[in-house]
This record gives structure tokens, C-alpha cells and sequence, in this order.
């Protein structure tokens, strides 16, 4: 298939293309370039790209594709609470705009990459299926419960929107994003030979590799239309349910040396979910993901030594929040976060 991969020069997007290109599609990206040089080791192979704001996707760009994956966003929930109209312009309304464009231009599949963060504060140990109530407390998950809402109401019998809800992604890419949990504890167990919990160790977060996201969005694709139709799909895997002083003690055992301290300074987090990801399983006999927390924790180290990551590149390089006020800073960027 013709697919366009929305977001294709971030953390997950160049994993993406590379994935759906090695299954035999064919892979354009669109991307606006925030993150271009905020790379770790070698620069990625990119497929052919439209250089675009999402905000200003027209129906001509779209012309001609089978299939959108639309990874493109403000990633994160700090980013989020600080411009949280910036965050509902671009992971909302632009969204949702591209949905109705894509549809419009005929584009057939449109693969949306939501995430299991709707669930927010579930207020249960229980492990959470797609049917279970949305309780999402930042900026950015709530933008991705609209996004879904929306996508709902346009299906129909020439759209075939599909959501997917993913883990806390984890592994390494060379769009290193060093502000998700387990990249984060990794890279300060390599760098400091200490690991730090600053909240209690006790909020339960689910976590998915980044290759497991891309052969979940593969599965989604190539599947038949009655297995995906204006579907949700958590996508993860159960083994992977870990509370946040549990994923130290894995990040411990794949450095072996470093220290555990949990300093509780934080309190809890409010953000507290587990996940059940027996549908995808179900419906989706294609998807078998592959890598545990372990392994991709061993990934990492080995890749920052290899690519001799720092602790100034970790500040300022790949988290999201700091690259791009620092992009402000310099006069290249807008307070919405637009090219000068």
C-alpha cells in the first residue's frame, strides 16, 4: 500500500517508516522537522518527505494514498501543560481535520496513534480493556480522547478509522526521546550509575517497544476490514503491566552496578493504569510483539555507550520540552511553535 506516515521524523515515526517499508509498503513521511538534529548516533534513512506543519495539511497532499498513520503530535503531557492550546490546536482540531481531509482525498485506512493514557486515573489495580471508562488528566490525553471521538463519528463505509491506544513506548530510535520512563531510567543508570525514583515507586504504567507500536500499526494495516472497522486497540502487552519501582529494578538487573533509590518526593502520581491487551491479540493474530522491558532496557545501554551519550545531549537534545524552548530561545520558533 501508498501509506503516509504523519509525524515520520520523530521518536516513533522513524521507526515506523522503517518498519512498514521493510513489510513491503510504500512509505512518504510528513513532518514539520522540529526534531531534525536531535539525533542520536547516525542520521535515520528517510523515506521520501512532504515538509509540512500538520496544521497546514491540504487535501492535495493526501491525494493518492491508501492509508494514513498519523503519529504527528506534541508528545508529551509536560509539553502539554505548558501550551495546552498549542497542544488542543495541533493533537485535536489539526487531527481531526486530517482525518476529514483524508477521507475527503479518498484515503481508505486512516491508523491513529492514540494512547493508553486516556485511562489516566482509573482508580483500579485492575487491568483496563477498551471498553473501560476514559479518565484522562493532562492536556494530551484528553486531546486523544476528542481525536477518537471524532474519528468515530466519521467513519463509514469508505473510512475506515482505527485507534490505537499505545503503551508508554520504550528502545531506542535514533530520535532519541530520553523524557519517557524507561529511556529516562536507563540513560541515568549509564550515565550516573544511580537510579532515582522521585515519586513513590507505586503508580502502575504499562510499556510497549517502540518496534512493537510499528508491527501493531503493520498488523492494523494489512488486516481485514471486519477486524478493524472504527476500532480501539490497546496496544502492549500484559507481561508488561509494571509499576514504576518494579521498571528501576529492571533497568538495575540490564546495568549491572547501579543503585536504586526510590526518594518518594514526588508523592504518588495520579497517572495510574494497567492495561489489558487481549483484544489486539484476539483480533489481530499478526501482531506478536517481541521485546520485554529487559530487553529493550539492555538496548538502550548499549546504544547510548555505543553512540557515547552525555548528560548535556540528555538535557537538552532529546527532551522534547527543553529542544524546543531552546528552538524558541534562539528566534527559530514561535510560541506556537510555528517556523520562523
Amino acid at each position: 500500500m501508498r501509506v503516509l506516515i504523519t509525524g515520520s521524523e520523530g521518536y516513533l515515526g522513524t521507526v515506523m517508516a522503517e518498519v512498514m517499508a521493510e513489510a513491503g509498503h510504500e512509505v512518504t513521511g510528513l513532518d514539520s522537522g522540529l526534531f531534525i538534529g536531535a539525533t542520536l548516533g547516525p542520521e535515520p534513512v528517510r523515506p521520501p518527505l512532504i515538509r509540512r506543519d500538520l496544521r497546514d495539511v491540504t487535501a492535495a497532499d493526501l491525494a493518492g494514498f491508501d492509508a494514513v498513520a498519523h503519529l504527528g503530535a506534541l508528545s508529551n503531557d509536560p509539553l502539554g501543560s505548558l501550551a495546552p492550546q498549542v497542544t488542543y490546536d495541533i493533537n485535536h482540531a489539526a487531527s481531526t481535520r486530517l482525518a476529514q481531509l483524508s477521507r475527503d482525498a479518498g484515503v481508505r485506512r486512516f491508523l491513529y496513534a492514540s494512547t493508553c493514557s486516556v485511562y489516566g486515573a482509573s482508580g483500579t489495580d485492575e487491568a483496563l480493556d477498551e471498553s473501560a471508562p476514559l479518565a484522562p488528566v493532562t492536556p494530551y490525553a484528553e486531546s486523544k480522547v476528542r481525536v477518537e471521538d471524532d474519528l468515530h463519528a466519521l467513519a463509514d463505509a469508505d473510512f475506515e478509522p482505527v485507534s490505537l491506544r499505545n503503551a508508554t513506548a520504550f528502545g531506542f530510535s535514533p530520535r532519541l526521546r530520553a523524557d519517557i520512563v524507561l529511556n529516562d531510567l536507563v540513560a541515568s543508570a549509564v550515565l550516573d550509575g544511580e537510579i532515582v525514583v522521585k515519586s513513590d515507586g507505586t503508580p502502575w504504567r504499562p510499556l510497549v517497544h517502540a518496534r512493537d507500536i510499528a508491527a501493531a500499526f503493520v498488523a492494523c494495516l494489512e488486516a481485514p476490514r471486519e477486524a478493524v472497522f472504527d476500532q480501539a486497540f490497546n496496544v502492549g502487552m500484559d507481561s508488561e503491566n509494571r509499576q514504576v519501582a518494579d521498571i528501576a529494578a529492571v533497568v538495575a538487573e540490564a546495568v549491572p552496578g547501579c543503585q536504586v533509590r526510590v526518594t518518594g518526593e514526588f508523592g504518588g502520581d495520579p497517572r495510574s493504569y494497567r492495561v489489558d491487551f487481549a483484544k489486539i491479540t484476539k483480533q489481530l493474530p499478526a501482531f506478536t510483539p517481541q521485546w520485554s522491558t529487559l530487553d529493550g532496557a539492555r538496548e538502550l545501554a548499549a546504544a547510548y555507550r555505543e553512540h557515547g551519550l552525555t548528560r548535556d545531549m540528555l538535557r537538552g537534545r532529546f527532551t522534547r520540552l527543553a529542544w524546543l524552548q531552546s528552538l524558541q530561545e534562539q528566534g527559530r520558533l514561535t510560541q506556537d511553535l510555528r517556523w520562523r
